[in-house]
């Protein structure tokens, strides 16, 4: 099993100035303890259930080029990145230089998004959920040309949501065939298809049973087109904090552990977690010398 690290808040104390040096520490921290990999979210204002819209919140591809150059192992990504945040285009090429100038780190991430507070505040379109659908299979279209060969097909695209007349894509990737593509949701006529026809890896919220229901509908997707369903890396997104003896609400690192290997048993590859109060270096110094040992066998 693999773990990675979500950082989703960045309500930190000391305020702005003291946002890039703690999310440093953050990344340095988790890049030297074995994570796997180090995801941001997607989003412009702070989101329900982490806090009131007014926190902070930072720009996804900026802060995870920030990142790049402070770590040197981990794989870096949105969990997950909205659609109509940015045109189809944009998505493969921003990813393209994440992957470059990280040595071959990135992930593209992707969904289809939900918030419509922070689209309709800055002004970004929301088409209805059917229509961005529509859009994101053919972004995923673009991106597979723009990562096929040298430099990208090099041909036209005449899509319903989306034209481009030369899919032109220099320099290509270092991560080859190309950067592994996530796609989040667990929804099961539409996204999970997509999961099985386009992406990598799939990430979906829940507990054992809900996960292993969701796999076993991927894998039915995956059998209805001919893909072998082990190509597709499982991920799910979990909420931990964890302390030595397991008080204040935390967990030990025997039951983290625990917790991961029955998500393993669900068939969960990548854990990626939510650390409560991540400022607090210590709780992923004891992931890193306490759990990651143990869980590289599940």
């Amino acid at each position: 099993m693999k773990i990675g690290l979500q950082i989703d808040s960045f309500t930190w104390p000391g305020g702005t100035e003291a946002i890039a040096p703690t999310l440093g520490r953050i990344a340095r921290t988790a890049d030297d303890a074995g994570f796997d990999s180090i995801w941001v979210m997607d989003h412009f204002f702070q989101i329900r259930g982490n806090g009131p819209a007014t926190d902070p919140m930072l720009e996804g591809w900026t802060t995870l080029g920030f990142l790049a150059g402070l770590t040197q192992r981990a794989r870096l990504g949105l969990m997950v990145g909205g659609i109509h945040y940015r045109t189809a285009g944009l998505w493969a090429k921003a990813a393209t230089t994440l992957d470059v100038l990280s040595n071959g780190r990135a992930w593209l991430g992707i969904g289809a998004a939900w918030n419509e507070d922070e689209s309709r505040g800055l002004g970004f379109p929301m088409p209805p959920l059917g229509v961005r659908f529509e859009m994101l299979e053919e972004m995923l279209q673009i991106t597979h040309a723009l990562w096929t060969g040298e430099r990208g097909t090099e041909g036209a695209f005449d899509g319903r949501h989306y034209q481009a007349s030369r899919l032109l894509n220099s320099p290509q990737a270092l991560t080859k065939p190309h950067p592994p593509i996530m796609i989040g949701g667990g929804g099961e006529q539409k996204t999970l298809r997509l999961v099985a026809q386009y992406a990598d890896a799939t990430n979906v919220f829940g507990d054992g049973p809900r996960l292993a229901h969701k796999y076993a509908v991927l894998r039915e997707h995956c059998e209805r087109i001919g893909r072998p369903y082990q190509e597709i890396e499982r991920s799910t997104l979990q909420d931990v904090s964890v302390r030595v003896d397991g008080s204040r609400g935390a967990s030990s690192p025997a039951q983290l552990v625990e917790q991961f290997g029955e998500l393993s048993d669900a068939g969960v590859q990548h854990v990626i977690v939510s650390v409560r109060n991540v400022e607090d270096i210590s709780q992923l110094e004891l992931i890193g010398r306490a759990v990651i040992p143990q869980i590289r066998a599940l």
